[in-house]
């Protein structure tokens, strides 16, 4: 009798066990969701309103563009993690005097941190060598090591890394996925930044839309396909197979990483989204799918990197009536009168 009540004690303890570690993981997947916080509208509330916004919806992270003081005074000791933005015009300076970056971090960082839990310091946006923003290129690498140095001389390199965000057009092939590649004409930018977050021990950011990818191959891509919804594996890629555009994409990326034979560098996810309106398949219907399984996907790996869960940053907080074209106007989860565009939650 002793004896079975000791194995159903044991059982009793062991299913508790995986209860717990089951509560922990799905925390840990939860808080892998932020929230980008654009600020190009003329109606947008107030900082203060837009924090407690975040927490009371249960955000717990957010990306902003350039150091934006009123959110970073707000942000105090709230416990929401923060991607904190260089914003491009500001690179010259911090890439070409090291005493520039030392008054960044003080101004932006120290000043805040650690009631501000700073995560990441985005070192500009998109910034591409042969895109639009090319005349920024040439200060990205110097300023992300000059902010680094910085940070370095506080001690904090281990807990806020420094880094930068691209887009997808900086890959010349993304199809397969293992074929992912970067563009020949931006290697002499890349492979540098790729070779200091390796060192630096600190993950690239990557803006990934699979909406874009779809409404400009609507033909070759199916709508299932791009809004997580196909029922089966669509894309067999070797051993991989894929549901959804989404991973193959991000898969395109840890490839073309891995392709350059740097080394291994992890992949944030510092923006993705799916507009409401203003263009083809720019729908309620289609961007509260979209949206709402990208949050569910947050707890998953890629089929290339299955083993831990993906670190999402949803575009945008707002409707921006600012930006243009008139699609970027529709990406908010929020109207700036703070009502909620959607049903879903943001944690399981």
């Amino acid at each position: 009798m002793s004896s079975l009540f000791f194995t159903t004690k044991m059982f009793s303890f062991s299913i508790l066990m995986l209860l717990l570690q089951l509560f922990t993981n799905l925390r840990s997947a939860d808080a892998q969701i932020g929230v980008c916080y654009g600020t190009m509208g003329d109606n947008l509330p107030p900082a203060n309103e837009v924090v407690s916004l975040y927490a009371s919806n249960s955000i717990t992270r957010m990306r902003t563009y350039y150091p934006n003081q009123d959110a970073l005074n707000a942000l105090r000791n709230t416990n929401i993690e923060l991607i904190l933005g260089v914003a491009n015009p500001d690179l010259q300076a911090l890439a070409t005097s090291f005493a520039n970056a030392v008054q960044w971090v003080q101004s932006n960082i120290l000043n805040y941190w650690p009631s501000v839990k700073i995560k990441y310091v985005a070192v500009g946006n998109e910034v591409n060598p042969v895109g639009a923003n090319s005349q920024y290129a040439q200060y990205v690498l110097p300023a992300i090591q000059n902010i680094y140095q910085a940070i370095l001389a506080q001690g904090l390199q281990n807990q806020i890394k420094v880094t930068t965000a691209i887009d997808m057009s900086m890959l010349g092939n993304s199809y397969p996925p293992s074929q992912g590649s970067f563009r020949a004409d931006v290697r002499s930018y890349i492979d540098p930044i790729i070779g200091y977050l390796l060192y630096a021990s600190a993950p690239l950011l990557v803006n990934v839309y699979p909406y874009f990818s779809y409404s400009n191959n609507p033909t070759d891509i199916s709508l299932s396909y791009a809004l997580f919804t196909s029922p089966n594996v669509v894309v067999w890629d070797g051993q991989y197979g894929y549901q959804n555009l989404f991973d193959a994409m991000l898969d395109a990326v840890h490839a073309a990483i891995d392709n350059t034979g740097i080394g291994y560098v992890e992949v944030v996810v510092s923006e993705s989204g799916w507009p409401s309106d203003g263009g083809f398949a720019a729908t309620y219907d289609n961007a509260n799918t979209y949206l709402g399984n990208l949050i569910l996907r947050a707890k998953n790996g890629t089929p290339r990197r299955p083993s831990k869960p993906t670190e999402i940053y949803i575009f945008a907080m707002f409707d921006e009536n600012q930006k243009s074209p008139d699609i970027e106007k529709h990406f908010g989860l929020f109207f700036p009168n703070k009502q909620k565009k959607y049903a879903f939650g943001f944690t399981a």
